[in-house]
């Protein structure tokens, strides 16, 4: 284990263990196979789905943009972690340094950020799309729409950037990360000295990127509902588009809250119980979100059937 001299500890590693799920290396290498499953699925039905709303000039609108925005955030958020996991659940391999540590914190933590992001941006979708659609080409062209994109990306940059540099100037005096990928939490617990700023920081972005992202999806719902209950629409063909989109944010919440709070109210949790959790949080949304779409979106259930039934898109 590489460790170096530091002026104010004796000792500080820069190669750690991910221990992820402990026990004998006989019942790890049984985890290889449904994790692998998973980890194909996700892909697959990701790069499929993308390739479906590209590949179709019908389905190139704003609201199907988006749902291709956040395919491509499912598809990304696996590729940083899965790889290096079913490598250590093979072979046992599971040292990493501390820059490919705080690599993989920082785009795991940023994609997944904008999972929270892109739900807002289709919630902005949704609402000038049913309570302002005479404008609503005015407010979802690419430069009217430009300023909801830049903000919320500099600001997840920003805010993320933050929490791994503030990780990686941090002196460790354990080297043992209880979890399967390099969390931020479970990173910075193993610090020689005080975190307290790297809480600080850490809750600040939790609060700024998925807390607010939720508190404008929920006020532009509210909205919504009002607005249609108000013009005497009929609510469920105003609101048919709305529903895959709630049960997205509601699954994703309840996930996030779950990773976030196992961390911060019981300690005493065993590795293998985090990484499952974490495991949760990270890829049932990457396997399902594209199943939900493209079940309850009727063009792209048209579109994915025809391929499948054809070999390709028909207009």
């Amino acid at each position: 284990m590489k460790m170096q001299e530091n002026p104010d500890r004796n000792t500080t590693y820069t190669d750690f263990i991910l221990v992820g799920f402990s026990g004998p290396q006989e019942w790890r290498q049984l985890l290889f196979i449904p994790f692998l499953l998973i980890f194909l699925i996700a892909v697959s039905a990701n790069l499929f789905l993308i390739f479906i709303i590209l590949s179709q000039r019908s389905l190139h609108s704003p609201m199907y943009l988006l749902i291709c925005a956040m395919a491509f955030v499912d598809l990304s958020i696996p590729i940083f972690f899965v790889p290096k996991l079913l490598i250590s659940l093979l072979y046992n391999l599971r040292h990493i340094s501390l820059l490919g540590c705080l690599a993989q914190m920082f785009f795991m933590h940023f994609f997944g950020g904008f999972q929270s992001t892109v739900l807002l941006w289709m919630a902005v979708d949704r609402y000038y799309a049913i309570c302002t659609p005479l404008r609503y080409n005015d407010y979802m062209a690419f430069s009217a729409f430009l300023k909801f994109i830049i903000i919320p990306v500099l600001r997840n940059a920003v805010l993320i950037l933050s929490v791994v540099s503030l990780a990686g100037s941090l002196s460790f005096c354990q080297h043992e990360i209880d979890h399967c990928f390099c969390e931020h939490m479970a990173l910075v617990t193993l610090a020689c000295g005080t975190i307290r700023m790297n809480n600080i920081v850490g809750l600040m972005t939790v609060f700024c990127v998925p807390m607010a992202d939720f508190l404008l999806i929920t006020a532009s719902y509210v909205r919504i509902f009002f607005s249609v209950f108000k013009s005497g629409k009929s609510s469920r063909k105003a609101l048919s588009t709305c529903v895959t989109h709630i049960i997205v944010i509601f699954a994703t919440l309840i996930l996030a809250l779950t990773a976030f709070l196992s961390y911060r109210i019981n300690y005493n949790m065993s590795s293998n119980s985090h990484s499952v959790i974490s495991m949760m949080y990270v890829l049932f949304p990457s396997c399902f979100n594209p199943i939900i779409y493209g079940v309850r979106t009727k063009e792209i259930k048209q579109q994915v059937m025809k391929t499948l039934n054809c070999g390709k898109v028909v207009p």
